[in-house]
């Protein structure tokens, strides 16, 4: 596959220094490594080496949904990829799922969720706040997912409009509040998933979870490490992320 005009594309120089960007004709980049010219990556296929005006080597990869993911305009903090992949697993979120979302927020779990449910499925994501979903649909525009989420601006704990939906995610403050609403709204076996920086939000959630019909709960955190590997001395990385936030899963049982 070749890179076209419009692409996006993930432009490598090291570990440290990538840059998604978008392949425009007679537009270059400027770098500390020099300029690269976007006329020497177009028409190339994805793989290939550039070299900028200084002679250095960078590399053109098509990016990821979690490239896209990492790299996007911001609004709020986003759930990272770790978390994304687990809410993915355990909810069972694939192509023709309808799979409703609340707190929109920048997008980021928005635009994984739609890359799985596509060509048939949907997502249907409500976010309070104007200014968030304006930066959302921009994001998700860029990741070429739009086609595949329903952007709504309104509170979820209004209502749900949906009905029969395979899985709902929550990213909101008081998930709780809207455990009754879940259940009405999926289908027998439906997947529920919070996720929640604080254990007490936690607590809540799940003694209401218990409280409806839902069974198999079970709640998760997940924690990467990442490991600098050289020969004679690979150790693990001295920083990394401890806590990002905690998951908690149910099914719906009629």
């Amino acid at each position: 596959m070749s890179v076209k005009v419009g692409d996006y594309v993930f432009l490598i120089y090291d570990r440290k220094r990538r840059w998604l960007l978008k392949a425009e004709g007679g537009k270059k980049h400027h770098t500390h490594r020099g300029v690269v010219n976007f006329d020497d990556i177009i028409g190339k296929p994805y793989g290939t080496t550039v070299l900028s005006n200084l002679n250095h080597k960078f590399y053109v990869v098509r990016p990821t949904p979690m490239d896209l993911v990492l790299k996007m305009q911001r609004a709020t903090q986003i759930i990272y990829p770790k978390d994304i992949g687990l809410i993915l697993l355990n909810t069972g979120v694939g192509p023709g799922s309808r799979v409703v979302e609340a707190g929109t927020g920048s997008g980021a779990l928005t635009s994984i969720l739609a890359n799985y449910v596509k060509p048939s499925g949907m997502i249907y994501s409500y976010e309070s706040r104007e200014e968030f979903l304006n930066v959302a649909r921009k994001n998700l525009e860029k990741a070429g997912v739009i086609d595949y989420v329903e952007l709504k601006n309104k509170d979820i704990l209004e209502g749900i409009e949906e009905e029969n939906i395979d899985a709902m995610v929550l990213d909101i403050a008081t998930p709780w509040l809207a455990v009754k609403l879940a259940y009405d709204a999926l289908i027998g076996g439906g997947h529920f998933c919070s996720y929640s920086p604080t254990i007490e939000q936690v607590q809540k959630t799940v003694k209401e979870l218990k409280k409806e019909n839902f069974i198999d709960l079970r709640t998760q955190e997940c924690i990467v490490r990442d490991i600098n590997v050289e020969e004679g001395k690979t150790r693990p990385e001295t920083r990394m992320i401890g806590h990002t936030g905690y998951m908690v899963f149910a099914r719906k049982v009629v």
